[in-house]
């Protein structure tokens, strides 16, 4: 058994996409941009909002605007980022089947901080040992300073953890970070995807990925 177990939150314990898309074509209709379906969307998320707004804003757009598109984003977000979202199924249980079992659990991710907090406050209050989302003094995944950070606030050191995600970023953040990947195949990469992309373990049920951790 793994004494700890990072997980990435969107497409991994909680179901994102539609917010991102609905907030982000707010945005872009609002500085007239062209819109995204869902699944462009779900192509494009994984490497932060900053970098989701600059990949959606047509090129050639100037800087103060892809800046200007990222806040008028962050402020809409902000408000509507709970409309639609919500834990996949199985997940909460499992959170508390693995803190039972002595499993420390945190959650690190790409998306801004204020957002990580409120929806982990919202669907998982009190459930995780550690949440952190992108800030500004901290390198954003696939770098691996928010998965030390997160090891060293529990006190548990890489020998014994294991990485839980849905995308490539993710795949790349736990070999950085030196510890296995773990990944699910419900979120917002197809498994064909992230076989090519070198992950070693791929899980496609909640009770699969409980066992795999529960193994170590």
């Amino acid at each position: 058994m793994y004494n700890a177990a990072v997980f990435d939150l969107d497409g991994t314990i909680l179901d994102t996409l539609d917010d991102l898309q609905l907030a982000l074509n707010h945005t872009l209709d609002a500085h007239g941009f062209p819109l995204y379906t869902l699944a462009q969307v779900r192509a494009m998320v994984g490497n932060g909002l900053r970098k989701l707004m600059l990949d959606a804003c047509p090129a050639g757009t100037p800087q103060p605007e892809v800046d200007s598109v990222f806040d008028d984003f962050c402020a809409y977000y902000a408000i509507h980022c709970n409309d639609h979202t919500h834990p996949y199924p199985g997940i909460p249980q499992m959170i508390e089947h693995l803190r039972a079992a002595g499993v420390k659990c945190a959650a690190v991710s790409n998306k801004g901080d204020f957002a990580v907090r409120e929806l982990m406050e919202l669907h998982f209050p009190g459930a995780f040992d550690f949440v952190l989302g992108q800030r500004d003094d901290i390198p954003r995944k696939p770098d691996a300073a928010m998965v030390y950070l997160a090891l060293d606030s529990m006190g548990v050191s890489r020998d014994t953890a294991c990485y839980v995600g849905d995308s490539e970023v993710d795949i790349l953040t736990a070999k950085n970070s030196q510890i296995p990947c773990i990944s699910v195949t419900w979120g917002f990469r197809d498994p064909d995807f992230l076989a090519e992309k070198g992950a070693a373990l791929l899980v496609d049920t909640v009770p699969q990925l409980e066992e795999a951790i529960c193994q170590g």
